[in-house]
């Protein structure tokens, strides 16, 4: 067997992202827990413990990024990379929970609506204008990796998430003290609860998919199949699998059937460097022979459906 890996362009570091996050969010914490405490609002306490698990969705996620920094061992060898994929489906989860928690709580004020008093409505409103800030700030501290790492990404729409909900909650408050309409804070809570529960759910998916070692979204797997087939010499490609090591690293193994011998060492050199430029494939493992091996898993070995394989 032959094996090729490659163990380049590792993930940016978030850690001080992280630790500004974390001492942020807390520090908010404990801003709406003392004015709850001291208007006696119960609106802000259950928020400062909502607030509250926005942090533990902040340490899983800076935990899943800093098991991928952990070496892999003959017990682990591929290291504790997948903690990334974990960190981002709690996350979501996490999102998912706050979301039908605040999707609860609006329809029943939209069944039994409170006034606001003045004061009590403006402190409201000032608290959550600084919860603005503190989500938005901690928001754009992860905004640059939200597209390549989907771990990064969950905690930057958990944080975007509250930044919206807190927008929410003042321009809601405002009118309602202003115009007396009651209604407007719960259905503002419910569109924003939906417009986060649309975006959540692609999070939710795709860290479940990952979780079952399902093909990354962003690999077709009847083009890979296609590219190591049209390979010289190649005859047939079986045994093939795609799977996600990390929210960044993906892995590949595939038998290559070769008549005419084994592949020499530059054959699969070359070939790792374009499954890496072409597909971001990071971690190949090829196996060459003359003849098939016994297909144990259930994949054809040739991909007839239109459709990416999903499932190995």
């Amino acid at each position: 067997m032959n094996e090729t890996h490659d163990h380049s362009h590792a993930p940016a570091n978030f850690n001080r992202a992280f630790a500004i996050g974390v001492v942020l969010n807390l520090a908010f914490v404990a801003i709406e827990a003392f004015y709850g405490w001291k208007i006696n609002s119960l609106a802000l306490l259950a928020d400062a413990g909502h607030n509250l698990s926005d942090v533990a969705g902040l340490v899983l996620a800076w935990g899943g990024a800093l098991a991928t920094k952990l070496r892999p061992n003959p017990r682990h060898t591929y290291g504790w990379q997948r903690g990334t994929i974990l960190a981002a489906f709690a996350n979501a989860l996490l999102l998912l929970v706050a979301m039908g928690a605040l999707i609860w709580e609006a329809v029943g004020r939209l069944t039994s609506p409170d006034s606001l008093a003045g004061a009590e409505g403006v402190t409201i409103m000032v608290v959550a204008g600084i919860g603005i800030v503190v989500n938005t700030v901690t928001a754009l501290l992860f905004m640059r990796g939200g597209k390549s790492d989907l771990n990064i990404r969950g905690a930057f729409l958990h944080m975007a998430a509250d930044a919206l909900v807190s927008a929410g909650v003042v321009v809601a408050g405002a009118l309602t003290l202003w115009l007396g309409w009651t209604w407007l804070d719960p259905v503002a809570s419910l569109l924003i609860a939906v417009v986060i529960l649309a975006g959540t759910w692609n999070l939710f998916r795709q860290s479940l998919h990952m979780l079952f070692d399902g093909v990354p979204d962003s690999i077709d797997f009847q083009e890979v199949h296609a590219c190591l087939a049209s390979q010289p010499g190649v005859s047939q490609v079986s045994d093939l699998h795609i799977w996600a090591m990390s929210t960044q690293k993906i892995a590949l193994t595939a038998h290559l059937v070769m008549p005419a011998g084994a592949a020499d060492d530059t054959f699969l050199k070359n070939l790792t460097n374009l499954l890496h430029d072409r597909f971001g494939i990071s971690h190949a493992t090829l196996q060459t022979g003359k003849t098939p091996l016994p297909n144990m898993c259930g994949i054809t070995a040739q991909v007839d459906s239109p459709q990416p394989s999903r499932s190995a």
